[in-house]
Protein backbone atom coordinates (compact mmCIF):
# COMPACT_ATOMS: atom_id res chain seq x y z
CA UNK A 1 0.00 0.00 0.00
CA UNK A 2 1.29 3.46 -0.89
CA UNK A 3 0.63 6.27 1.60
CA UNK A 4 1.15 10.01 1.31
CA UNK A 5 1.49 11.89 4.60
CA UNK A 6 1.04 15.67 4.40
CA UNK A 7 2.06 17.86 7.33
CA UNK A 8 4.37 17.39 10.27
CA UNK A 9 8.14 17.51 10.44
CA UNK A 10 9.19 14.22 11.99
CA UNK A 11 6.84 11.37 11.30
CA UNK A 12 9.04 8.47 12.38
CA UNK A 13 6.41 7.05 14.75
CA UNK A 14 3.75 7.27 12.05
CA UNK A 15 6.03 5.65 9.46
CA UNK A 16 6.73 2.72 11.79
CA UNK A 17 3.01 2.34 12.45
CA UNK A 18 2.20 2.45 8.72
CA UNK A 19 4.72 -0.32 8.08
CA UNK A 20 3.01 -2.52 10.65
CA UNK A 21 -0.33 -2.17 8.85
CA UNK A 22 1.09 -2.98 5.42
CA UNK A 23 2.38 0.26 3.89
CA UNK A 24 5.24 -0.46 1.51
CA UNK A 25 5.68 3.00 -0.01
CA UNK A 26 5.50 6.23 1.95
CA UNK A 27 5.82 9.81 0.77
CA UNK A 28 5.99 12.74 3.18
CA UNK A 29 5.40 16.41 2.41
CA UNK A 30 6.00 18.67 5.39
CA UNK A 31 3.99 21.50 3.75
CA UNK A 32 6.22 24.24 5.15
CA UNK A 33 6.60 25.81 1.71
CA UNK A 34 3.68 27.38 -0.11
CA UNK A 35 4.65 25.43 -3.22
CA UNK A 36 3.54 22.22 -1.48
CA UNK A 37 -0.10 23.15 -1.91
CA UNK A 38 0.38 23.17 -5.70
CA UNK A 39 1.76 19.64 -5.92
CA UNK A 40 -0.09 16.84 -7.61
CA UNK A 41 -0.76 13.67 -5.66
CA UNK A 42 1.68 10.89 -6.61
CA UNK A 43 0.31 8.25 -8.94
CA UNK A 44 -0.69 4.92 -7.38
CA UNK A 45 -1.30 6.50 -3.97
CA UNK A 46 -3.69 4.31 -1.99
CA UNK A 47 -4.26 6.62 0.99
CA UNK A 48 -3.59 10.23 2.02
CA UNK A 49 -3.12 11.18 5.67
CA UNK A 50 -3.19 14.87 6.55
CA UNK A 51 -1.77 15.92 9.92
CA UNK A 52 -3.95 18.92 10.64
CA UNK A 53 -1.77 20.24 13.48
CA UNK A 54 0.89 21.08 10.94
CA UNK A 55 -1.06 21.89 7.81
CA UNK A 56 -2.39 25.20 6.53
CA UNK A 57 -6.14 25.30 6.05
CA UNK A 58 -5.94 26.13 2.33
CA UNK A 59 -3.46 23.32 1.72
CA UNK A 60 -5.70 20.84 3.51
CA UNK A 61 -8.71 21.87 1.41
CA UNK A 62 -6.66 21.62 -1.79
CA UNK A 63 -5.52 18.08 -1.02
CA UNK A 64 -8.99 17.00 0.08
CA UNK A 65 -10.35 18.14 -3.29
CA UNK A 66 -7.51 16.41 -5.16
CA UNK A 67 -8.00 13.16 -3.23
CA UNK A 68 -11.76 13.21 -3.87
CA UNK A 69 -11.21 13.94 -7.57
CA UNK A 70 -8.75 11.03 -7.81
CA UNK A 71 -10.97 8.81 -5.64
CA UNK A 72 -8.19 8.31 -3.09
CA UNK A 73 -9.31 7.68 0.49
CA UNK A 74 -7.99 10.26 2.95
CA UNK A 75 -7.95 11.04 6.63
CA UNK A 76 -7.45 14.27 8.51
CA UNK A 77 -6.00 13.53 11.94
CA UNK A 78 -4.87 15.74 14.77
CA UNK A 79 -1.63 14.32 16.13
CA UNK A 80 -0.80 10.67 16.56
CA UNK A 81 -2.97 9.26 19.31
CA UNK A 82 -4.54 5.87 19.82
CA UNK A 83 -7.71 7.05 18.12
CA UNK A 84 -5.70 8.30 15.12
CA UNK A 85 -3.99 4.93 14.82
CA UNK A 86 -7.38 3.23 15.03
CA UNK A 87 -8.79 5.44 12.25
CA UNK A 88 -5.76 4.80 10.05
CA UNK A 89 -5.92 1.04 10.64
CA UNK A 90 -9.62 0.96 9.83
CA UNK A 91 -9.13 2.88 6.57
CA UNK A 92 -6.18 0.66 5.60
CA UNK A 93 -8.31 -2.46 6.19
CA UNK A 94 -11.11 -1.03 4.07
CA UNK A 95 -8.66 -0.25 1.25
CA UNK A 96 -7.13 -3.73 1.40
CA UNK A 97 -10.57 -5.38 1.39
CA UNK A 98 -11.70 -3.24 -1.55
CA UNK A 99 -8.63 -4.05 -3.60
CA UNK A 100 -8.58 -7.71 -2.63
CA UNK A 101 -5.57 -7.39 -0.32
CA UNK A 102 -3.23 -6.86 -3.26
CA UNK A 103 -1.60 -3.64 -2.07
Amino acid sequence: MSVLVIGGDKITKLQLFLQTIGATKMHHWDSRRNSTSHKQLPQNTDMVIMLTDFLKHNSMNHFKREAKKSEIPFLCVKGMSGSSESQISQLANEIQNTKGGLL
